[in-house]
Protein backbone atom coordinates (compact mmCIF):
# COMPACT_ATOMS: atom_id res chain seq x y z
CA UNK A 1 0.00 0.00 0.00
CA UNK A 2 3.10 2.12 0.41
CA UNK A 3 3.65 5.60 2.35
CA UNK A 4 2.00 9.14 1.88
CA UNK A 5 2.37 12.62 2.76
CA UNK A 6 -1.26 14.14 3.19
CA UNK A 7 -1.87 18.09 3.54
CA UNK A 8 -5.42 18.91 4.35
CA UNK A 9 -7.55 22.58 5.01
CA UNK A 10 -8.50 22.67 8.96
CA UNK A 11 -11.08 25.20 9.44
CA UNK A 12 -8.90 26.75 12.36
CA UNK A 13 -7.30 30.66 12.10
CA UNK A 14 -4.39 29.34 14.11
CA UNK A 15 -3.34 26.40 12.75
CA UNK A 16 -4.88 25.94 9.59
CA UNK A 17 -3.41 22.77 7.79
CA UNK A 18 -3.23 18.94 8.82
CA UNK A 19 -0.32 17.44 7.52
CA UNK A 20 -0.13 13.33 7.97
CA UNK A 21 2.07 10.92 7.06
CA UNK A 22 -0.10 7.44 6.25
CA UNK A 23 1.75 4.06 6.19
CA UNK A 24 -0.42 1.03 4.71
CA UNK A 25 -3.79 3.21 4.84
CA UNK A 26 -2.84 3.95 8.93
CA UNK A 27 -1.73 7.39 9.90
CA UNK A 28 1.25 7.09 11.74
CA UNK A 29 1.86 10.83 12.71
CA UNK A 30 -0.78 14.07 12.09
CA UNK A 31 0.57 17.12 12.66
CA UNK A 32 -1.19 20.71 13.06
CA UNK A 33 0.84 23.31 11.20
CA UNK A 34 0.62 27.07 10.43
CA UNK A 35 1.39 26.59 7.40
CA UNK A 36 1.37 24.02 4.59
CA UNK A 37 5.29 24.07 3.50
CA UNK A 38 7.85 26.27 5.45
CA UNK A 39 9.01 29.85 3.85
CA UNK A 40 12.49 30.59 2.56
CA UNK A 41 14.65 30.07 5.03
CA UNK A 42 12.47 29.24 7.65
CA UNK A 43 10.78 26.54 9.74
CA UNK A 44 6.79 25.88 11.30
CA UNK A 45 5.94 25.21 14.57
CA UNK A 46 3.71 22.06 14.73
CA UNK A 47 1.64 20.76 17.33
CA UNK A 48 0.58 16.73 17.26
CA UNK A 49 -2.61 16.01 16.96
CA UNK A 50 -3.29 13.56 20.00
CA UNK A 51 -7.27 12.84 19.02
CA UNK A 52 -9.56 13.84 15.98
CA UNK A 53 -12.77 14.97 16.69
CA UNK A 54 -14.94 12.68 13.91
CA UNK A 55 -17.07 15.52 13.37
CA UNK A 56 -14.17 17.40 12.37
CA UNK A 57 -14.27 18.40 8.40
CA UNK A 58 -11.18 18.88 6.97
CA UNK A 59 -10.68 20.31 2.98
CA UNK A 60 -8.31 17.14 1.20
CA UNK A 61 -5.25 19.29 -0.66
CA UNK A 62 -2.45 16.90 -1.96
CA UNK A 63 -1.71 13.27 -1.24
CA UNK A 64 1.79 12.14 -2.70
CA UNK A 65 3.77 8.59 -1.99
CA UNK A 66 6.51 8.89 0.21
CA UNK A 67 9.88 7.84 -1.14
CA UNK A 68 11.55 7.42 1.90
CA UNK A 69 11.14 7.99 5.20
CA UNK A 70 15.02 8.15 7.89
CA UNK A 71 15.05 8.87 11.23
CA UNK A 72 18.47 9.99 12.80
CA UNK A 73 18.00 10.74 16.81
CA UNK A 74 15.33 13.48 16.59
CA UNK A 75 14.67 13.93 13.53
CA UNK A 76 12.35 12.92 11.11
CA UNK A 77 13.82 13.03 7.52
CA UNK A 78 10.83 12.90 4.42
CA UNK A 79 11.49 12.44 0.79
CA UNK A 80 8.13 13.10 -1.16
CA UNK A 81 7.59 11.80 -4.98
CA UNK A 82 7.25 15.09 -6.59
CA UNK A 83 10.01 17.50 -8.49
CA UNK A 84 9.79 20.36 -6.16
CA UNK A 85 9.48 21.09 -2.47
CA UNK A 86 10.90 17.44 -2.12
CA UNK A 87 12.43 17.28 0.98
CA UNK A 88 12.18 18.00 4.67
CA UNK A 89 12.12 16.81 8.25
CA UNK A 90 10.53 17.60 11.93
CA UNK A 91 12.66 18.41 14.75
CA UNK A 92 11.15 16.63 17.82
CA UNK A 93 12.31 17.80 20.95
CA UNK A 94 11.94 17.59 24.55
CA UNK A 95 12.14 20.65 26.94
CA UNK A 96 11.26 21.24 30.71
CA UNK A 97 8.66 23.68 32.12
CA UNK A 98 10.20 26.54 33.87
CA UNK A 99 7.60 26.88 36.63
CA UNK A 100 6.36 23.54 37.38
CA UNK A 101 7.70 19.21 37.28
CA UNK A 102 7.24 17.82 33.82
CA UNK A 103 8.13 18.26 30.13
CA UNK A 104 6.12 19.30 27.24
CA UNK A 105 6.81 18.35 23.05
CA UNK A 106 8.09 21.29 20.83
CA UNK A 107 7.36 20.15 17.27
CA UNK A 108 9.15 22.23 14.22
CA UNK A 109 9.09 21.57 10.33
CA UNK A 110 11.96 22.71 8.01
CA UNK A 111 12.81 22.23 4.67
CA UNK A 112 16.12 21.79 2.58
CA UNK A 113 16.99 25.34 2.56
CA UNK A 114 16.24 26.29 5.84
CA UNK A 115 18.86 23.37 7.12
CA UNK A 116 21.84 24.76 4.81
CA UNK A 117 20.93 28.76 6.44
CA UNK A 118 20.98 27.30 10.01
CA UNK A 119 23.53 27.72 11.85
CA UNK A 120 23.64 24.00 13.67
CA UNK A 121 23.76 22.52 10.61
CA UNK A 122 27.13 20.79 11.22
CA UNK A 123 26.13 19.57 14.76
CA UNK A 124 25.97 15.63 15.04
CA UNK A 125 22.14 14.12 15.49
CA UNK A 126 23.43 11.13 17.48
CA UNK A 127 25.10 11.92 21.07
CA UNK A 128 26.45 8.75 22.87
CA UNK A 129 25.68 8.47 26.46
CA UNK A 130 26.64 5.73 29.33
CA UNK A 131 29.03 3.08 28.58
CA UNK A 132 29.25 0.81 26.33
CA UNK A 133 28.86 -3.38 26.17
CA UNK A 134 31.47 -4.94 23.69
CA UNK A 135 31.78 -8.43 23.14
CA UNK A 136 35.25 -9.29 21.77
CA UNK A 137 35.48 -13.02 19.91
CA UNK A 138 37.35 -15.44 22.36
CA UNK A 139 39.57 -16.37 18.99
CA UNK A 140 40.79 -12.58 18.74
CA UNK A 141 44.10 -12.32 19.73
CA UNK A 142 46.22 -8.69 20.68
CA UNK A 143 42.53 -7.07 20.77
CA UNK A 144 41.29 -3.62 20.52
CA UNK A 145 40.89 -1.48 23.80
CA UNK A 146 37.13 0.33 24.46
CA UNK A 147 37.98 2.72 26.91
CA UNK A 148 35.02 3.09 29.91
CA UNK A 149 33.10 0.10 28.04
CA UNK A 150 32.19 -3.42 29.52
CA UNK A 151 33.92 -5.55 27.82
CA UNK A 152 33.75 -9.39 28.19
CA UNK A 153 34.98 -12.35 26.08
CA UNK A 154 32.45 -14.58 24.10
CA UNK A 155 32.77 -16.53 20.86
CA UNK A 156 30.63 -14.31 17.90
CA UNK A 157 28.79 -16.42 15.20
CA UNK A 158 30.53 -13.75 12.96
CA UNK A 159 33.02 -10.25 13.22
CA UNK A 160 35.54 -10.10 16.06
CA UNK A 161 33.95 -7.68 17.81
CA UNK A 162 30.30 -6.93 18.60
CA UNK A 163 28.26 -4.30 20.84
CA UNK A 164 25.61 -5.79 22.86
CA UNK A 165 22.14 -3.86 23.81
CA UNK A 166 19.78 -5.15 26.04
CA UNK A 167 21.37 -8.38 25.65
CA UNK A 168 21.21 -8.57 21.93
CA UNK A 169 24.26 -8.30 19.47
CA UNK A 170 22.99 -5.51 17.79
CA UNK A 171 26.48 -4.25 15.60
CA UNK A 172 29.37 -6.25 14.28
CA UNK A 173 33.10 -5.43 13.07
CA UNK A 174 35.03 -7.75 11.51
CA UNK A 175 38.51 -6.74 12.14
CA UNK A 176 41.20 -7.28 8.91
CA UNK A 177 45.19 -6.75 8.94
CA UNK A 178 46.87 -6.71 5.65
CA UNK A 179 48.45 -9.79 5.61
CA UNK A 180 44.64 -10.91 6.94
CA UNK A 181 43.07 -9.18 3.93
CA UNK A 182 45.64 -10.68 1.41
CA UNK A 183 45.53 -14.18 2.84
CA UNK A 184 41.72 -14.23 2.39
CA UNK A 185 41.45 -13.05 -1.28
CA UNK A 186 42.97 -16.25 -1.82
CA UNK A 187 39.76 -18.11 -0.83
CA UNK A 188 37.48 -15.45 -1.93
CA UNK A 189 34.87 -17.08 -2.13
CA UNK A 190 35.24 -18.04 1.55
CA UNK A 191 35.20 -14.50 1.85
CA UNK A 192 32.15 -13.78 0.40
CA UNK A 193 30.26 -15.58 2.38
CA UNK A 194 31.84 -14.38 5.32
CA UNK A 195 30.81 -10.59 4.26
CA UNK A 196 27.09 -12.13 3.39
CA UNK A 197 27.15 -13.36 6.81
CA UNK A 198 28.14 -9.70 8.19
CA UNK A 199 25.61 -7.83 6.03
CA UNK A 200 22.75 -9.67 7.51
CA UNK A 201 23.30 -7.68 10.60
CA UNK A 202 21.83 -3.92 10.88
CA UNK A 203 25.02 -2.35 12.17
CA UNK A 204 27.76 -4.07 10.61
CA UNK A 205 31.60 -3.24 9.16
CA UNK A 206 34.73 -4.37 7.93
CA UNK A 207 37.43 -2.38 9.15
CA UNK A 208 41.29 -2.77 7.71
CA UNK A 209 44.38 -1.88 9.41
CA UNK A 210 45.47 -0.71 6.37
CA UNK A 211 45.69 1.85 3.53
CA UNK A 212 44.14 1.21 0.19
CA UNK A 213 47.17 1.92 -1.20
CA UNK A 214 48.89 -0.46 0.67
CA UNK A 215 47.61 -2.95 -1.68
CA UNK A 216 48.72 -1.27 -5.00
CA UNK A 217 51.88 -1.98 -4.48
CA UNK A 218 53.23 -4.72 -6.22
CA UNK A 219 55.78 -5.50 -3.75
CA UNK A 220 54.30 -5.76 -0.89
CA UNK A 221 51.33 -7.86 -2.47
CA UNK A 222 53.20 -10.52 -3.72
CA UNK A 223 52.20 -13.16 -5.30
CA UNK A 224 49.09 -10.95 -6.21
CA UNK A 225 49.63 -8.26 -8.51
CA UNK A 226 47.91 -4.69 -8.24
CA UNK A 227 45.36 -4.89 -11.03
CA UNK A 228 44.53 -8.06 -9.25
CA UNK A 229 43.85 -6.73 -5.95
CA UNK A 230 42.32 -3.34 -7.11
CA UNK A 231 39.68 -5.85 -8.90
CA UNK A 232 39.27 -7.79 -6.22
CA UNK A 233 38.48 -4.97 -3.52
CA UNK A 234 36.15 -3.96 -6.19
CA UNK A 235 34.42 -6.29 -6.41
CA UNK A 236 33.93 -7.35 -2.89
CA UNK A 237 32.35 -3.53 -2.36
CA UNK A 238 29.98 -4.17 -5.43
CA UNK A 239 28.69 -7.57 -4.10
CA UNK A 240 28.52 -6.48 -0.55
CA UNK A 241 26.72 -2.70 -1.30
CA UNK A 242 25.18 -2.18 2.14
CA UNK A 243 28.31 -3.40 4.15
CA UNK A 244 31.00 -0.52 4.64
CA UNK A 245 34.86 -1.27 4.16
CA UNK A 246 36.79 0.82 5.90
CA UNK A 247 40.45 1.38 5.30
CA UNK A 248 41.42 2.48 8.46
CA UNK A 249 45.51 3.17 7.42
CA UNK A 250 46.75 1.68 10.81
CA UNK A 251 45.92 -0.34 13.82
CA UNK A 252 44.96 2.74 15.93
CA UNK A 253 43.12 4.21 13.47
CA UNK A 254 40.98 1.38 13.08
CA UNK A 255 40.18 1.13 16.69
CA UNK A 256 38.98 4.06 17.16
CA UNK A 257 36.85 4.04 14.06
CA UNK A 258 35.61 0.66 15.46
CA UNK A 259 35.04 2.56 18.99
CA UNK A 260 33.37 5.45 17.52
CA UNK A 261 31.27 3.09 15.16
CA UNK A 262 29.59 1.26 17.88
CA UNK A 263 29.44 4.62 20.11
CA UNK A 264 26.62 6.03 17.52
CA UNK A 265 24.84 2.73 17.21
CA UNK A 266 24.19 2.87 21.06
CA UNK A 267 23.21 6.31 20.35
CA UNK A 268 20.98 5.60 17.93
CA UNK A 269 18.93 3.02 19.96
CA UNK A 270 19.31 5.10 22.91
CA UNK A 271 17.69 8.12 21.04
CA UNK A 272 14.76 6.20 19.57
CA UNK A 273 13.52 4.63 22.88
CA UNK A 274 14.21 7.67 25.36
CA UNK A 275 14.15 11.00 23.01
CA UNK A 276 11.86 10.82 19.92
CA UNK A 277 8.09 10.12 20.78
CA UNK A 278 5.87 7.39 20.24
CA UNK A 279 5.96 5.77 16.87
CA UNK A 280 8.38 8.01 15.33
CA UNK A 281 10.79 5.74 16.30
CA UNK A 282 9.48 3.06 14.24
CA UNK A 283 9.53 4.82 10.82
CA UNK A 284 11.80 3.46 7.82
CA UNK A 285 11.39 3.20 4.17
CA UNK A 286 8.84 -0.13 4.10
CA UNK A 287 11.06 -3.15 1.81
CA UNK A 288 6.99 -3.40 0.10
CA UNK A 289 6.98 0.23 -1.35
CA UNK A 290 7.81 -0.72 -4.82
CA UNK A 291 6.03 -4.24 -4.33
CA UNK A 292 7.57 -7.35 -5.78
CA UNK A 293 8.94 -10.19 -4.46
CA UNK A 294 10.19 -8.50 -0.61
CA UNK A 295 6.19 -7.69 -0.33
CA UNK A 296 5.36 -11.82 -1.15
CA UNK A 297 8.16 -12.25 2.03
CA UNK A 298 6.82 -10.05 4.16
CA UNK A 299 3.56 -11.55 4.17
CA UNK A 300 4.49 -15.07 3.98
CA UNK A 301 6.53 -14.45 7.51
CA UNK A 302 3.59 -12.75 9.08
CA UNK A 303 0.57 -14.71 7.63
CA UNK A 304 1.30 -18.34 6.71
CA UNK A 305 4.80 -18.73 9.00
CA UNK A 306 4.22 -20.12 12.52
CA UNK A 307 4.47 -17.84 15.54
CA UNK A 308 8.29 -19.41 16.29
CA UNK A 309 10.59 -20.16 13.37
CA UNK A 310 14.25 -20.91 12.34
CA UNK A 311 15.74 -18.95 9.07
CA UNK A 312 16.25 -22.72 7.77
CA UNK A 313 12.45 -22.42 7.43
CA UNK A 314 11.87 -19.10 5.70
CA UNK A 315 15.13 -20.25 3.52
CA UNK A 316 13.37 -23.64 2.29
CA UNK A 317 10.15 -21.05 1.48
CA UNK A 318 12.50 -19.15 -0.96
CA UNK A 319 15.11 -20.98 -2.07
CA UNK A 320 15.37 -18.48 -4.90
CA UNK A 321 16.54 -15.80 -2.61
CA UNK A 322 20.14 -14.93 -1.32
CA UNK A 323 20.27 -15.33 2.72
CA UNK A 324 21.52 -11.51 2.41
CA UNK A 325 18.18 -10.36 1.02
CA UNK A 326 16.34 -13.23 3.76
CA UNK A 327 18.07 -11.58 6.95
CA UNK A 328 17.53 -7.91 5.36
CA UNK A 329 13.70 -8.59 5.50
CA UNK A 330 13.98 -10.26 9.34
CA UNK A 331 15.80 -7.24 10.05
CA UNK A 332 13.78 -4.83 8.65
CA UNK A 333 10.56 -6.56 10.17
CA UNK A 334 12.44 -6.53 13.70
CA UNK A 335 12.92 -2.58 13.39
CA UNK A 336 9.45 -2.47 12.60
CA UNK A 337 8.57 -4.48 16.16
CA UNK A 338 6.74 -7.45 14.32
CA UNK A 339 9.63 -10.14 14.52
CA UNK A 340 11.81 -10.57 17.62
CA UNK A 341 14.90 -12.86 17.71
CA UNK A 342 15.56 -15.20 20.21
CA UNK A 343 19.49 -16.99 20.41
CA UNK A 344 22.04 -17.12 18.14
CA UNK A 345 23.68 -19.00 15.81
CA UNK A 346 21.89 -21.80 14.13
CA UNK A 347 19.93 -22.22 17.30
CA UNK A 348 18.29 -18.65 16.83
CA UNK A 349 14.44 -18.49 16.18
CA UNK A 350 12.34 -15.51 14.91
CA UNK A 351 9.53 -15.26 16.81
CA UNK A 352 6.13 -13.10 15.83
CA UNK A 353 5.59 -10.01 18.33
CA UNK A 354 1.68 -9.83 19.10
CA UNK A 355 0.32 -6.35 18.14
CA UNK A 356 -2.81 -6.14 20.27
Amino acid sequence: MGSFWIVERTRNRRFPYRISIEQDGITRLALRVQDRWPGPGGQVFCLRERELDPAEAFEPLERVPIISLTRRGRKLSVAIDRSRRRRCEFLFLRKSYRHKEGEYEEIFFRTQQALRQHRARGRPSLYPSGNLEIVVDSAERYAWRFPRSQVQRSELPVGDYGLLHQGALVAVVERKTFPNLLSDIGSVQILHQQLAELSGYGHAAVVVEAQYADFLNGQRTRPWSSSYLSRMLGELTVCHPGLPIVYAGNRKLANQWAHQFFQSVAAKLDESEARVAEKVQRWHTPSEVDGGIDFEVRRAILERFPEEFAFSVLRSAFPELEDRRLRRILQGLRREGRLEVRGRGRAARWVKVSRS
